[in-house]
């Protein structure tokens, strides 16, 4: 019987990390401090600012459908930001962290402006964080959290829904749909045909995206999966560049040349650069 605790986890974050640099891969999942016994996170402005705008948009599936829309977002969100302001959000100076507060003021406006998928049922999977076996024989678990799942009644179906808070289009090589397609099916039931991202920061509209292939899918993120688990087993974990602009900022924390700024919520050390 394949055991979870003694599993390789995988999940969209650390698949990019991994393809990026191997380096960048351990010093963000694997490192731990030895003074600390925590593993070690960077900061800064584009993820806070993501954080805040996920937090207010995903945290509505809590409420009643019909009661979601009533909610003040505005000041939910100004709430939120309290948590990331600051240098524990990453921002160095007032005027930068300003910029950043009203774009997200800008993309919570977005959503109140267009509140239809708000206003449709969706459904919740179980656990907080859906995971299931990519592979019981290799023992490796893939996982993740999908931001919104809307309930299609016609077909009872569902779509996949993404928020997007960053500038730039999600490449169409990403992982990120193939992985999310496969959590849909092994953590739920309903059949999946549809998948959409918002640019939340650019568009009103939702961006339909083909959904990819099932096999096709679980083959590519086992392959990097399993070169995952080889490498932890081996404990090779080279940059290959000797240095690249993945790894290189956690190195500065490893050095001591990053300021650190508090533990955060998934009791990280969390540090500047």
């Amino acid at each position: 019987m394949a055991d979870k605790f003694k599993a390789t986890w995988v999940s969209h974050s650390s698949i990019g990390d991994f393809l990026q640099c191997p380096r960048l891969y351990y010093l963000h999942n694997v490192y731990k401090d030895p003074n600390t016994g925590r593993k070690i996170n960077i900061v800064n402005p584009y993820m806070s600012l993501g954080i805040a705008v996920h937090d207010i948009l995903e945290g509505l599936t809590e409420f009643k459908t019909e009661e979601r829309m009533n909610r003040d977002l505005i000041e939910m969100f100004k709430e939120r930001w309290k948590s990331v302001s600051g240098k524990k959000g990453g921002f160095k100076d007032e005027e930068t962290e300003k910029k950043f507060f009203d774009r997200g003021i800008k993309m919570i406006e977005t959503a109140i402006r267009n509140p239809e998928i708000f206003l449709d049922k969706t459904i919740k999977i179980k656990e907080d964080l859906p995971h299931y076996w990519l592979s019981e024989k290799d023992e490796i678990l893939l996982c993740g959290k999908i931001d919104w799942i809307r309930y299609i009644p016609e077909d009872d179906s569902v779509h996949i829904i993404d928020f997007k808070t960053g500038k730039n289009k999600e490449d169409d090589n990403s992982l990120q749909l193939p992985i999310y397609v496969l959590l849909m099916k092994n953590c739920q039931s309903r059949k999946t045909t549809g998948a959409f991202y918002w640019y939340l920061d650019v568009d009103d509209n939702l961006t339909e995206k083909e959904l990819p292939d099932i096999e096709e899918s679980h083959n590519k993120i086992l392959d990097v999966a399993l070169k995952i688990k080889n490498a932890r087993e081996k404990k090779e974990f080279t940059c290959p560049l000797g240095g690249c602009k993945g790894c290189e900022p956690y190195e500065k924390i490893i050095r001591g040349e990053a300021e650190y700024v508090g533990v955060g919520v998934y009791k990280q050390d969390q540090y500047i650069i």
